[in-house]
């Protein structure tokens, strides 16, 4: 038994840090660039949108960061959170597969979203910010980012996407009950918005424009910052919580993957869990399969192009490699509205490059079918997000079923459904439409990507 294993079960404590695999990448990754010069960024360009200890973070070499006390005091509520081992979706699959979850649905906005959110809010107070604006698609990161706003005495404006600000209604309502203000974008706010519904007045909008939006607002004002629930390096590093915690775990099920599954739009829940584990890869050359699964109409790993690209729709942001559909795709609009995003993490999408992790697509119907089986088999409605690493870990244990193989399969269930059921009733009316990827239109976003030589 390890001392973090024994420090684990006799304190009943999660781990004490964040793991960073910059340390522990075999190449590095490409620096983000800056719009105007193509020359890599600094702290400088960075400190109008992020307070300093952020921007630290985002470029660190240090494998471990320590969790401040203050979060790790709130984490409580919650962490460590479970892991299950889900023996009646076994039983129902008739696999000869392991399959476990780790769950995040039990956060107090039933998601992994907090664990980047309490952190990014602790480091804005601690450095005198007023005021943070971000952007929200399926509603899950700009609750969460209330809720820790609450905490800390942030006002917060949050621009919603605007497909998932009329399909989610309790999702702007937690916001609102957590002191936020939540916004259907584009909105007339901003220039980036009105550029937008000068185009296109009934523009259902993306992550990409929220995400303009936000910057924007942010830009203008001193005492202002800006926070964004995904793709960032220091975001993805503190869902490391989750992979952290599951190491200990499935050590006490004295049991270790051979596959990981994890949903990926930004990359942030899948990060949490896998890279812990990829960095034991690296350093001890554990043979584990790591598989990120996203939606058909909105496949960066799968069709987009690993090029330096911007991060939002209105070109704010600085550039950085990534595979992307191209920052002007406006993705279908789906149920799965934390994963409409044109491009992936960075670092995610590095792994990818150097072979160290694979993507499969799948669609929304298949996908919910999955999510049905799960709750009736294990009892949790998993967000529509989550349906896709549920049916990526059951397509995964289907496989080991057809070549008889006994593997242990581990995937993070990162967040409940319960206020997306209007998702579910459109599945049982059968009016749920199939994903459809625009290849037109991601071919006419490519052809506007910026010209980097």
């Amino acid at each position: 038994m390890s001392d973090q294993l024994k420090y684990f079960l006799e304190e009943g404590k999660m781990p004490k840090t964040w793991y960073n695999i910059a340390a522990d990448l075999p190449k590095p990754m490409e620096p983000p660039l800056h719009p105007g010069t193509l020359k890599p960024i600094g702290p400088d360009d960075l400190a109008p949108l992020f307070p300093m200890a952020l921007i630290g973070q985002e470029v660190s070499q240090d494998r471990e960061i320590e969790i401040p006390d203050p979060v790790r005091n709130i984490y409580k509520q919650w962490r460590p959170s479970p892991l299950f081992r889900a023996r009646n979706l076994e039983k129902f699959l008739d696999t000869p597969a392991k399959i476990y979850y780790k769950y995040e649905g039990v956060s107090p906005t039933g998601s992994h979203k907090p664990n980047t959110a309490v952190a990014q809010a602790f480091f804005n107070k601690e450095e005198g910010t007023k005021k943070i604006t971000t952007e929200t698609g399926a509603g899950q990161w700009g609750s969460s980012l209330a809720f820790a706003c609450q905490i800390f005495g942030i006002e917060l404006d949050v621009y919603m996407v605007k497909v998932s600000f009329e399909q989610k209604p309790y999702r702007k309502l937690i916001m609102q009950t957590y002191g936020a203000r939540c916004v259907a974008s584009p909105s007339n706010e901003t220039e980036s918005g009105k550029a937008i519904l000068a185009k296109d007045p009934n523009n259902t909008g993306s992550l990409g424009i929220a995400i303009s939006e936000a910057v924007e607002m942010a830009a203008k004002d001193p005492n202002t910052k800006y926070s964004l629930g995904s793709v960032l390096n220091h975001v993805l590093m503190h869902q490391t919580i989750v992979g952290n915690e599951a190491l200990l775990q499935m050590e006490m099920a004295d049991d270790y993957p051979d596959i990981l599954v994890g949903c990926t739009g930004g990359g942030s829940n899948f990060s949490g869990l896998v890279l812990p584990f990829l960095g034991k890869k690296f350093r001890e050359n554990k043979n584990t399969r790591v598989i990120a699964c996203e939606p058909k109409s909105c496949p960066s790993l799968t069709k987009g192009k690993y090029v330096y690209d911007f991060g939002d729709t209105g070109r704010l942001t600085p550039l950085v490699k990534m595979h992307t559909l191209g920052s002007q795709f406006i993705p279908p609009a789906t149920h799965s509205g934390g994963l409409r995003y044109h491009g992936m993490a960075p670092l995610v999408s590095h792994l990818k490059e150097i072979g160290a992790i694979e993507a499969q697509a799948f669609g929304q119907k298949e996908c919910f079918e999955a999510g049905v089986s799960f709750a009736r088999t294990e009892g949790i409605v998993p967000a529509p997000e989550a349906t896709h690493a549920v049916k990526g870990a059951i397509a995964a244990a289907m496989e080991c079923k057809k070549n008889g193989e006994s593997k242990t399969i581990l995937f993070n269930l990162c967040g409940h459904g319960h206020f997306d059921m209007k998702a579910y009733g459109d599945f049982f009316d059968n009016n749920l439409a199939e994903d459809k990827y625009d290849e037109v239109g991601v071919n006419k976003a490519l052809e506007e990507l910026p010209k980097i030589a």
